[in-house]
C-alpha cells in the first residue's frame, strides 16, 4: 500500500520537472512519449484511483493536471469523477486550504475554493459548533488575499463565506452583513481600498444569490430570509454612497448595480430601495453601466410586493417617461441594445403595475403617456428580428392591460374603455404594420432562422389580435374590412401586396378562434377575396388560410362557396401553396360537406389530377384523401362508388403492378404510400355520421338522406381489393412497415364504420390469423384488439373472433416459450388484447382451447419487462382479470393457484425493479387483489415479504409488516393505496426523506 503515495510523489516530481529534464538531456520524442504514457496509465488507471482514497494534496495536483491538460477525454472524465469524490470526502477540510496557497495556479486554487463551498453548503453538520468562528476568520483572510488575485477564485470564496453566513444566521452569527461591511472597510492587510471594496461588493452580491439556491430546510429559509431583510439597513447606505460618489470607478458602480439587483430579489420593500432605483436611472446614460442599471431597475419594480408602494411607483412613471428622448436617439442610431433596455423598463412597470396605476385616476394622463411609450416600442421601426428585436417584448403588456380593464366593475370599465379603446384600435394598426413582410428582395436575403423567428413573431401578433377582439368586438372586424375595401377598390393608388396580406392576416387571426358567424362584414370580405391580385406566395398562403378560417361560416352561408372554392382548387395545383390549400380544402369538406355535392365532381377531378402529378408531399396527400373522404360521405351511395372507382383505380392498378415486382426499397415506399392514401380516405368516409352541427338543437335538420340498404361503400371497395392486399402481404410479410400499413387500412375502417364493417369480419379474421401465424407482428394484434372490441359481443360474429383470439393467443404463448425479450412491442400489444377481451367478452376465457394458466404466467413475466408501456399494459390486464375471479372459473383457479407469483412480481417492481413512474399501476393491481381476493392476499403478502432482503435490503421486517397491514386495510380508497405504495417504494430505494422524494 506504501507504493501509491510514493508513486504520487514521483509522478508529481516528473510532471513538474519534465520540461527542465527535456531541456537538459534532450531525450528522444519516442522516449518522452513512452514515459508520459506510462505515467498516465499508472496514475489514471482504475486500480490507482481505487487505492487513492486518501485524497492527498499530491494526488489532487496530479488529477487536476490530468483534468486540465490531458487531451484524452477518457482520462479527463476519470479524473473529474475522482475529483468529485475528493470534494465531498472528509479530507477536503484539510486539502482545500493547501490548494489555496499563493504558489498554486488559479485552476488549482479554484478547485480548493469549490471544495470548501461544497463542504460548507452540503455537509454543514460535519462542522463542530466551536469551529464556526475560526472557519469564518480563515475565509475572511482568504478573501482579503484574493481580492487582488484571481476573480474566479475570489467569487468561489465569497460564495463559501455566504453559505457559512446562511447556515449561522441569525443565531450563531447575528449581524453577519454588518460585520462583513465593517471587516472590509477596515484598513490593513496590505490590500488597496478599491480591491477591498470590490471584494466586499462581490461578497454582498453572491449572498442573496446563494440564498436563492441554498438547500436550507423550509423553516430555516423563512428565518434566514427575515434575517437578510433586516441586514438591508447595512447594505443600502453603502451602495448609495458608492453609487453617488463622483470619484467611484466605473467597475465599482457596475458592481454596486449588480449587488442591488441581487438584493431586491429578496423582496426588499420598494420604498426602502427607492433612492437607489432613482440612482439607477441616473446611471442609464453611461454606456458602461446601462445594462446593469436596466437589470437592477427591472428586478426592483417587478417584485410582487412592490405594488403596495403606490407613491413610489407614481414617482417612477415620470422617470421612465423621461427616457423617451434617449429611446428615440437609440432608434435613430440603430442602437438595438439601448432600445431593448429602455423598453424592458417601460414594459416591466406597465405589465406589473397596470391595475395599481389605472386606479390612480388623478394620474391617468401619466399612465396613458406610459402606455403610448410602450406603443412606440411596439411599433419600433424595422422588421423583426433582422432590424429590431424590441417590439416582441411588449405583446404581453397588451394582454395584461386589457385583462385589468375588463376586470373592473361595469361603471369603471366604461370609463377606462372610453380612454383605451382608441389606443387598442391604434395598436391593431401598429401590429398589422409590424406583421407585414419585407420586400421580396429583402426577404430572400434572410436566413432560414430569421424567417422562422418572423413566423413565430407573427403567430404572437395573431394571438394578440385575437385577444384584442374581446375588447373591440365587431367594430374591429368592420375597421379591418373598411381598410381592406379601400385598398382593393382604390384604382388610383397602387397597393403593395404586403399591406393587403397583413389585413387579411388580421381577419384570419380572429376568425380562427372567434365565432364570427354573426358578423355582418364577412359576406363583404368573401366578396372582396376574388378581387385580390394574388401574385405572391405569402399573400396566396394567407388568402387560403383566411378562407379555411371561415369554413364554419361558409357552412351556414353555402351560397358563398362559389366565390372561394375555385380559388382553393386553383391553389391545389401550386406546390408552394401545398399546406395552406390542402388544409383549407379539408376544412371546407369537413364543415360544408352537405353543401358540396354540386361541386363534388370538380373537387374530385382536381384532387385526382394533383395526386397523380405528385405535386404534394406525403403528409399533404394524406390530408387531401381525408378531405375527399369527408366530401364523399355526403353523396348518394351510387355517386360514392362511382367517385371511389375513379379515384382509387389508378392506385389499385399501380399496386397490382408493384405486387408482381421483386421486393426492393423503392417499391416498398410506393406500396406504403398507396396503402396510406387508402387508409386516410377510409378514415373520414362515413355515410352513417350526421353533420356535426346537427347535434346542436338550434341547428337545422340533418341534410343527409336516410341510409340505403346494402353494404357500406368502403366495405364494397375493401372486398374488391382484398385479394390484392393478400397478394401484397404474401410478398412483404417480413416487413413490419408494410404489414403495419395494411393493418392500418382495416383498423381505420373498423374504427370509422363500426358495426357496418360486419360483412368483412370473417375474411379479415382469417387473414389476420394467417398473417400472425406466419410472422407475428404487433400491428396485427392491435387490429385484432379492435375487432374484439366491436364484434366479440355479437352472436353472429363471435365464432370467427373467438377462433382468431385463440389462434393469436396460442402463437404468442409460443413466443413467450422461445423468449419474449426481443419482442416488447408484441408483448405490449398482446397484454392490451387480453385486457380488451376480458373487458368486452370474458366468455372467451371459458374456452378449453385457451391456456388461461399460460396467459397468466405470461402476464407475470411481462410485469418484469424494463419497458414502461409494456408494464402498464400488463397491469391493465391484471386489473381487468381479477374482478372476473367470481364469474369465470378458469380465471378463479389460476389466481388461486398462482396468485402468489403475481404478488411477488408486483412487490419486486415496487421494491426497485421497475420505474417509479409505474407505482400507480402496481397499486391498482394490489387494490384489485384486495377487493376481489382479500383472504388470499393476506396469506400471499405474508409469505412473499417473509424472505430477508425482499423486495429490498433497505426495508426492515417492521416496515414490511406495516406496509402489508396498510394495504390490507384499504379496500375502498384507491388513492390511499397509491400513496402507501409510493411511500414504500421510496423506503425500498433508500430515497425516503430525500429531495428526490419531495419531487415525487
Amino acid at each position: 500500500m506504501l507504493l501509491f503515495p510514493f508513486l504520487s510523489f514521483l509522478i508529481l516530481i516528473l510532471i513538474l520537472y519534465l520540461p527542465s529534464l527535456w531541456l537538459s538531456y534532450s531525450p528522444s520524442t519516442q522516449v518522452l512519449k513512452l514515459l508520459t504514457a506510462l505515467l498516465q496509465r499508472v496514475l489514471f488507471s482504475d486500480h490507482y484511483f481505487l487505492h487513492c482514497s486518501g485524497f492527498t494534496v499530491n494526488d489532487l495536483l496530479c488529477a487536476l493536471h490530468q483534468l486540465y491538460y490531458d487531451p484524452n477525454i477518457e482520462n479527463k472524465n476519470l479524473a473529474q469523477k475522482w475529483l468529485m469524490q475528493a470534494q465531498v470526502s472528509p479530507q477536503a477540510w484539510q486539502f482545500c486550504w493547501a490548494l489555496l496557497s499563493p504558489d498554486k495556479v488559479p485552476e488549482i486554487q479554484y478547485f480548493g475554493a469549490s471544495a470548501l463551498h461544497t463542504k460548507i453548503s452540503r455537509y454543514w453538520s460535519d462542522i463542530p459548533t466551536d469551529q464556526y468562528d475560526s472557519l469564518k476568520t480563515q475565509l475572511f483572510s482568504q478573501i482579503a488575499c484574493f481580492s487582488s488575485g484571481s476573480k474566479m477564485v475570489l467569487t468561489r470564496l465569497c460564495v463559501a463565506l455566504a453559505s457559512l453566513a446562511l447556515n449561522t444566521m441569525p443565531e450563531a452569527w447575528p449581524g453577519a452583513v454588518a460585520e462583513m461591511v465593517r471587516v472590509f472597510q477596515e484598513e490593513g492587510g496590505g490590500v488597496d481600498g478599491r480591491a477591498r471594496c470590490l471584494a466586499l461588493l462581490e461578497l454582498l452580491t453572491v449572498l442573496p444569490e446563494e440564498f436563492q439556491t441554498s438547500r436550507l430546510p423550509q423553516y430555516r429559509k423563512g428565518q434566514v430570509r427575515g434575517a437578510l431583510g433586516r441586514e438591508w439597513g447595512s447594505v443600502c447606505p453603502l451602495l448609495q454612497q458608492l453609487l453617488r460618489r463622483t470619484d467611484s470607478p466605473g467597475a465599482v458602480k457596475a458592481r454596486v448595480l449588480r449587488c442591488l439587483s441581487s438584493w431586491v430579489l429578496l423582496d426588499v420593500p420598494l420604498s426602502e430601495s427607492e433612492g437607489l432605483v432613482h440612482d439607477c436611472f441616473s446611471a442609464l446614460p453611461d454606456p458602461e453601466l446601462f445594462d446593469t442599471a436596466v437589470e437592477a431597475i427591472v428586478n426592483a419594480i417587478s417584485q410582487p410586493d412592490s405594488q403596495r408602494y403606490v407613491n413610489t411607483l407614481l414617482k417612477l412613471v415620470p422617470q421612465v417617461l423621461a427616457l423617451q428622448e434617449q429611446l428615440r436617439e437609440a432608434v435613430q442610431n440603430g442602437d438595438m441594445e439601448t432600445c431593448h433596455g429602455i423598453c424592458r423598463i417601460a414594459v416591466t412597470l406597465g405589465e406589473n403595475h397596470s391595475r395599481t396605476l389605472l386606479e390612480q385616476v388623478d394620474h391617468w394622463q401619466s399612465f396613458l403617456a406610459l402606455v403610448n411609450m410602450i406603443m412606440f416600442c411596439t411599433g419600433i421601426p424595422g422588421h423583426y428580428p433582422v432590424n429590431e428585436t424590441t417590439s416582441s417584448l411588449t405583446l404581453t403588456f397588451w394582454y395584461t392591460l386589457q385583462d385589468e380593464i375588463m376586470s373592473f366593475e361595469s361603471d369603471k370599465q366604461a370609463v377606462y374603455l372610453q380612454v383605451y379603446r382608441p389606443v387598442y384600435f391604434q395598436l391593431v394598426d401598429v401590429l398589422l404594420h409590424k406583421a407585414q413582410f419585407p420586400s421580396d428582395q429583402e426577404y430572400a436575403s434572410w436566413s432560414s432562422d430569421e424567417k422562422e423567428q418572423f413566423r413565430i413573431y407573427r403567430v404572437d401578433i395573431s394571438d394578440t389580435l385575437m385577444y384584442v377582439y374581446e375588447m373591440l368586438g365587431a367594430e374591429l372586424l368592420s375597421n379591418l374590412y373598411d381598410k381592406l375595401g379601400r385598398l382593393l377598390t382604390n384604382a388610383e393608388q397602387p397597393t403593395s401586396w404586403q399591406h393587403t396580406e397583413a389585413l387579411l392576416y388580421g381577419f384570419q387571426s380572429i376568425a380562427e378562434t372567434i365565432d364570427v358567424n354573426y358578423s355582418d362584414v364577412i359576406p363583404g370580405l368573401i366578396g372582396l377575396i376574388p378581387r385580390i391580385n394574388i401574385n405572391n406566395v405569402q399573400l396566396a398562403d394567407t388568402v387560403m388560410f383566411t378562407i379555411g378560417a371561415l369554413a364554419e361560416w361558409l357552412a351556414d352561408h353555402p351560397v358563398m362557396l362559389s366565390s372561394v372554392l375555385p380559388l382553393v382548387l386553383q391553389a391545389l395545383g401550386n406546390p408552394d401553396l401545398s399546406v395552406s390549400s390542402v388544409s383549407t380544402l379539408k376544412k371546407i369538406c369537413r364543415e360544408c360537406k352537405y353543401d358540396l355535392p354540386p361541386y363534388a365532381t370538380n373537387i374530385v377531378a382536381v384532387s385526382q389530377e394533383v395526386l397523380i402529378k405528385q405535386i404534394h408531399k406525403t403528409s399533404q396527400c394524406m390530408w387531401l384523401m381525408q378531405a375527399l373522404g369527408f366530401l364523399l360521405s355526403a353523396l348518394p351511395v351510387e355517386d360514392i362508388l362511382r367517385n371511389l372507382h375513379s379515384l382509387i383505380t389508378p392506385y389499385i392498378q399501380q399496386l397490382e403492378k408493384l405486387a408482381d415486382e421483386t421486393p426492393n426499397p423503392s417499391n416498398k415506399l410506393a406500396i406504403i404510400h398507396i396503402l396510406g392514401l387508402l387508409s386516410n380516405l377510409f378514415t373520414t368516409l362515413d355515410i352513417s355520421k350526421q353533420d356535426d352541427e346537427s347535434a346542436d338543437s338550434s341547428a337545422p335538420p340533418v341534410k343527409s338522406a336516410p341510409l340505403p340498404p346494402g353494404p357500406n361503400p368502403v366495405v364494397v371497395v375493401l372486398q374488391q381489393v382484398f385479394a390484392l392486399i393478400q397478394t401484397v402481404l404474401s410478398k412483404w410479410l417480413n416487413d413490419s412497415q408494410v404489414v403495419e400499413a395494411v393493418c392500418a387500412i382495416f383498423e381505420k375502417s373498423v374504427k370509422t364504420l363500426l358495426h357496418e364493417f360486419a360483412p368483412m369480419v370473417s375474411q379479415l379474421s382469417e387473414m389476420l390469423g394467417q398473417m400472425y401465424s406466419t410472422i407475428p407482428q404487433a400491428s396485427a394484434l392491435d387490429l385484432t384488439r379492435q375487432m374484439v372490441h366491436i364484434f366479440a359481443s355479437e352472436t353472429d360474429h363471435f365464432p370467427p373472433i373467438k377462433a382468431l383470439f385463440e389462434l393469436v393467443t396460442s402463437v404468442t404463448l409460443s413466443i413467450f416459450q422461445q423468449g419474449p425479450r426481443d419482442h416488447p412491442d408484441i408483448v405490449d400489444s398482446f397484454m392490451q388484447l387480453q385486457a380488451q377481451a376480458l373487458k368486452r367478452k370474458p366468455d372467451l376465457f371459458l374456452s378449453e382451447s385457451l391456456d388461461v394458466k399460460a396467459v397468466f404466467h405470461c402476464g407475470v413475466l411481462s410485469l418484469k419487462f424494463p419497458e414502461a408501456p409494456t408494464v402498464k399494459s400488463t397491469c391493465l390486464f391484471f386489473t381487468e382479470l381479477l374482478p372476473h375471479c367470481s364469474d369465470v372459473p378458469p380465471l378463479a383457479r389460476v389466481v388461486q393457484e398462482d396468485g402468489k407469483l403475481l404478488i411477488q412480481a408486483v412487490l419486486e417492481g415496487i421494491g426497485g425493479g421497475a420505474s417509479r413512474s409505474l407505482m400507480d399501476q402496481f397499486a391498482e393491481v394490489l387494490f384489485c387483489l384486495n377487493k376481489h381476493c382479500f383472504s388470499l392476499l393476506a396469506v400471499w403478502l405474508k409469505e412473499a415479504l417473509q424472505p430477508p432482503g425482499f423486495p429490498s435490503t433497505r426495508v426492515t421486517t417492521e416496515q414490511k409488516d406495516n406496509f402489508s397491514q396498510q394495504i390490507l386495510r384499504e379496500r375502498v380508497n384507491k388513492r390511499r393505496v397509491k400513496d402507501i405504495v409510493k411511500e414504500f417504494t421510496l423506503l425500498c430505494r433508500g430515497l425516503h426523506g430525500t429531495e428526490y422524494a419531495a419531487e415525487y
